[in-house]
């Protein structure tokens, strides 16, 4: 627990503290970060919307298991990240964070929660996903299980020390997957029976903006992360090269896009909606910096890049639903 005053906004033992199960729910709750949790809550809402276009009906229970397990999941992913940060140091050395957005929930540094609490919330968090999944196995086939324990597997090994895929230059990309593509290809499946070339476009564009998120929060961390081993893609490449992959990611998410359109996957206004988000990208790109005196400009382009995952999925659930 950090020993420096708790600053204005961030949690605290004054503002979560309270005796009783109400409380202790809350504080469960807001350790999850849930106002982060709509990265996958999207994949599996385009997801599901795309493969009820199938001839078969829609299936209703397959869907809110599918949700709830993707949505535990992710939550378990958030935790165990704030619990491995802390172990690895970096989190409470991290005093150049933007919060809310970057340095973890600070649950555990400002005396919320202990570690240990944590790590035991994590662990039942994954436990609950694993349980729905089963669910969701015994009505649909154990297929949904290889992705549903793909996408556990590459959260959790974001973060286990030992394989710690965030310091390895990979993390980004198995957030990517994780949170944005699988969950789209899965929820598509359990509608449809099948992944097809546009579920696959779609996982593309959604699994895309979602790993830019993680991309840019990176930035405002990379000191305390490069001190503590941390290597994630903003320390290996500095601010120059993270500003160059953000904008190539930002065209892919775009030609994925394009392709779901000369395809008549989705309608032709689905084009300039995602020109206009590439744009907002593009203007998100210019504010990556490190520099102490734009960190204004940096919260902004973190703002936007949330903006673009949020507007680009609702483009694409609107698309296959009116496509």
């Amino acid at each position: 627990m950090s020993t420096h005053p708790i600053p204005p906004g961030e949690p605290s033992p004054a503002t979560l503290g309270g005796q009783g199960p109400s409380a202790a729910i809350r504080r469960g709750a807001l350790a999850t970060r849930p106002a982060f949790l709509q990265a996958s809550v999207l994949p599996v809402l385009v997801g599901t919307a795309w493969g009820s276009r199938a001839p078969a009906a829609f299936d209703g229970w397959a869907f809110g298991l599918a949700l709830a397990a993707t949505v535990l999941a992710h939550a378990a992913t958030n935790v165990y990240n704030d619990v491995a940060d802390d172990l690895g140091g970096t989190d409470p050395a991290n005093v150049e964070r933007l919060y809310p957005y970057t340095g973890g929930s600070r649950f555990i540094q400002n005396g919320v929660l202990q570690r240990d609490a944590m790590a035991r919330l994590a662990g039942g968090l994954a436990a609950a996903a694993l349980l729905v999944g089963a669910l969701l196995a015994w009505r649909r086939g154990t297929g949904i299980v290889v992705l549903g324990l793909a996408g556990l597997g590459l959260g959790y090994g974001y973060s286990r020390p030992g394989v710690a895929l965030a310091g390895r230059g990979l993390g980004e990309l198995a957030c990517g997957l994780g949170l944005g593509a699988l969950p789209l290809a899965g929820s598509a499946w359990l509608q449809a029976g099948r992944i097809d070339a546009g579920a696959m476009l779609l996982a593309v564009a959604m699994g895309t903006w979602t790993l830019l998120i993680l991309l840019i929060n990176e930035v405002p961390d990379a000191a305390a992360d490069a001190a503590h081993g941390k290597r994630t893609l903003a320390v290996r490449l500095g601010v120059g090269g993270t500003r160059l992959l953000y904008e190539a990611l930002t065209l892919l998410a775009l030609a994925a896009v394009l392709g779901l359109v000369l395809r008549r996957d989705l309608p032709g206004w689905a084009l300039p909606a995602a020109l206009g988000l590439a744009l907002a990208g593009f203007a998100a790109s210019v504010r990556i910096s490190r520099d102490p005196g734009l960190r204004a400009g940096l919260r902004r382009g973190i703002e936007i890049t949330l903006a673009v995952h949020g507007l680009g999925g609702l483009v694409l659930l609107a698309g296959c639903l009116l496509g």
